[in-house]
């Protein structure tokens, strides 16, 4: 789960994260200024065309990340549809693959270790509160847990389909608890083995 950097080395790892973080935020903000389909449609373009130098290996890394996003475009799209709403349903899920393409291009071309720097600088004003490492880290950590949860949920839910017919819905909340418990306890223990957070 602390590896969803890129297999494949581009010229973009080799950029500061503070830069790109930064790009990413500024992005982000263009994103929400958008209103317009036609423009969000061109940003989304900007992002994809991002990710098409670097081969066809990156681009299907890329893929794979993309795909939890996808049942929540579903349920968007087709409620604007039920509420007679198709353009105000494209700009949503414009703006919410965009933002999510550009934040996994930042996360899949970015160490751990160089995110996390960032987010401690980023803490610094908060020291006398919380030490900003582990700010930083709480933060990175979240970052690289929310796919890994997404594909643990769906796996759970695709092996209540092997063994009922009946729909998982809420009843995979409780197994996806315990595994994301199993996860983090994993994941402590990977930390503490590394001297932890001091």
């Amino acid at each position: 789960m602390l590896t969803l950097t890129s297999p494949v080395e581009t010229p973009l790892h080799r950029l500061p994260a503070a830069a790109k973080l930064a790009a990413l935020a500024v992005f982000t903000v263009v994103l929400f200024r958008l209103s317009s389909p036609a423009g969000l449609a061109l940003a989304l373009a900007v992002v994809v065309a991002l990710h098409l130098p670097w081969g066809a290996r990156f681009a299907a890394h890329a893929g794979r990340m993309m795909r939890p996003l996808w049942p929540f475009v579903a349920v968007v799209a087709l409620w604007h549809l039920w509420v007679s709403d198709p353009r105000g349903g494209a700009v949503v899920v414009l703006r919410m693959a965009a933002a999510v393409a550009a934040a996994n291009l930042v996360t899949m071309t970015t160490r751990l270790s160089d995110m996390l720097a960032v987010f401690e600088w980023l803490a610094t004003p908060l020291a006398r509160l919380i030490p900003p490492r582990r700010l930083a880290l709480a933060f990175a950590l979240m970052i690289r847990f929310i796919p890994q949860l997404s594909d643990r949920l769906r796996q759970i839910a695709d092996a209540f389909r092997a063994r009922s017919p009946r729909r998982p819905g809420w009843r995979v909340l409780v197994p996806a608890t315990l595994a994301a418990l199993d996860d983090a306890d994993h994941a402590a223990e990977a930390l503490r083995a590394r001297g932890g957070t001091e």
